[in-house]
């Protein structure tokens, strides 16, 4: 399955080989009329090697930030590291969802033609919230109808998919309208519901400081946005998966 995305032509840059990474693919972007938000994949306008060469500048810039934060580098062994480990988190790992080309999905026909409620969750999901890049940690329940068109996935199929989509910088609120989106695509089925269930650590951790308050939203399509009953029945098994 491919990416979404245009695959952008690319022009022998020349000179402009000798910008930062992030200056040549934010050109690219521009000049695709791409936009690069923070939950965007922008992997198809990455060149071999920009990764890394990302991650170096993540890094530098990485020190300036804990230098004006008058945070010791030199003589504190403890941060010593801690611009090159943020960087390669930055960019290898929590937010790889952006740099990454979507996992590979193998689908398969419905040749049995299942036109009964399938649900998959709860899925551990984690992200992070593009205000101030505090951890989102949470739950998603997938329901899907199929039809005799549509192609299956396998269940661990379904949470590679939750964490590409969730390892980018977001709001819980887009993040599972995208996720719905990736599925939809990928399965074609007469009915999809995705509900999402998390802590925002932007809450916890800084502002106001509560504990308590977790976050629920959930994007209902085809069937379950118009059949009241096959939306009771999903919302009650994933209750009864949550108990």
């Amino acid at each position: 399955m491919t990416s979404n995305v245009a695959m952008p032509v690319f022009r022998k840059e020349g000179a402009t080989a000798r910008m930062p990474a992030s200056d040549r693919i934010r050109r690219r972007l521009r000049e695709a009329g791409q936009r690069f938000n923070a939950n965007d994949n922008i992997a198809a306008f990455l060149q071999p090697g920009e990764r890394d060469e990302l991650r170096s500048e993540v890094e530098a810039r990485m020190h300036e930030v804990l230098h004006a934060l008058v945070i010791d580098t030199v003589s504190d062994h403890n941060t010593a590291e801690t611009a090159r480990r943020v960087a390669k988190m930055f960019v290898d790992e929590v937010f790889r969802g952006r740099y990454e080309e979507p996992p590979r999905v193998t689908s398969f026909p419905n040749v049995a033609h299942l036109n009964e409620l399938m649900i998959v969750g709860p899925i551990t999901v984690r992200s992070a919230c593009s205000h101030h890049l505090c951890p989102i940690m949470g739950k998603v329940w997938i329901g899907v109808l199929p039809n005799a068109e549509s192609e299956l996935i396998g269940l661990s199929k379904y949470a590679r998919l939750c964490d590409w989509v969730m390892s980018r910088p977001q709001i819980q609120e887009e993040a599972v309208v995208m996720l719905a989106d990736e599925i939809e695509r990928r399965v074609r089925p007469d009915g999809l519901a995705v509900v999402m269930q998390a802590d925002h650590f932007c809450m916890h951790w800084r502002g106001v400081k509560d504990d308590r308050s977790t976050m629920t939203n959930s994007v209902m399509r085809g069937a379950f946005l118009k059949d009241a009953n096959l939306r009771r029945e999903f919302l009650d098994l994933m209750k009864q998966r949550n108990a």
